[in-house]
């Protein structure tokens, strides 16, 4: 703008560039919420605004996308972006809620099981599947989450939800244990799976442990250990900040 001459009214001056503003990718201990990571980095380093891209269970593990300052603004590209996951089966114990969290409900021997058996009920699991949320979820009925009702011994219907699933490959199979890895589009409910599968399989299944190692283009790669975050300085903080302008073009995003 030419010297003496006034900004046009209405039309504030860009923000200038805040090094603290873009995502950092964490590698998730498992323990801790998808909240807790975030209020603890918001509260060592000082940064007022601090979000995520997309939650893990407590008891999962891998990529947590942190979005800081004016990377808050690119949740929803993450949250929408398609996940790749690994984990572990456990056959022959079906839990209340999918996973290792929750209340055995049946056991059975899982022996009788074979490698052929398991990769043909996750072929079946693979394409466009319609899926029930799990009362132990953060899905919203009414505006109350479905695991506080849970939690009270609430049951209430749930709408299917259509998700896709592009690979559903078992990695390792060492009865009463199968490993696996799941490329699947948001929203899928792994632990769900799990009991559908021990379902089909007629001796009960429940997701024991899950490590998301891809969200969109992020890979596990590119994730720094929580509590090498943690015990660095601002500086090195700043080191690891991947900054908005390999996500987006920055000149047409509204801060």
């Amino acid at each position: 703008m030419p010297e003496g001459v006034n900004p046009p009214t209405g039309s504030p001056l860009p923000r200038p560039d805040d090094p603290f503003d873009g995502v950092l990718v964490v590698n998730k201990p498992a323990g801790p919420t998808s909240h807790d990571i975030v209020d603890r980095i918001r509260r060592r380093f000082g940064i007022r605004k601090v979000g995520h891209g997309g939650t893990l269970d407590p008891r999962a593990t891998g990529l947590l996308i942190i979005l800081l300052g004016r990377g808050t603004k690119l949740a929803e590209l993450f949250m929408n972006s398609d996940k790749v996951y690994e984990g572990t089966l456990r056959l022959g114990v079906a839990t209340d809620s999918g996973d290792a969290e929750g209340d055995v409900i049946r056991e059975a021997d899982p022996g009788a099981v074979t490698r052929d058996q398991l990769e043909a009920e996750l072929r079946k699991r693979t394409g466009d599947l319609r899926q029930v949320p799990p009362m132990v979820s953060a899905v919203k009925v009414g505006g109350v989450p479905l695991y506080r009702r849970a939690r009270k011994g609430q049951t209430v219907e749930r709408e299917p939800r259509l998700v896709h699933i592009y690979e559903f490959a078992l990695l390792e199979f060492a009865p009463p244990r199968a490993s696996f890895r799941i490329r699947c589009t948001k929203g899928t409910y792994v632990r769900a799976l799990a009991s559908d599968i021990g379902e089909a399989l007629g001796c009960g299944a429940h997701l024991e442990s899950l490590c998301r190692t891809r969200s969109g283009a992020i890979g596990s790669e590119q994730a720094a250990p929580m509590d090498e975050i943690m015990h660095g300085g601002r500086e090195e903080l700043r080191a690891r900040i991947l900054p908005l302008r390999m996500f987006t073009d920055t000149e047409r995003m509204r801060f």
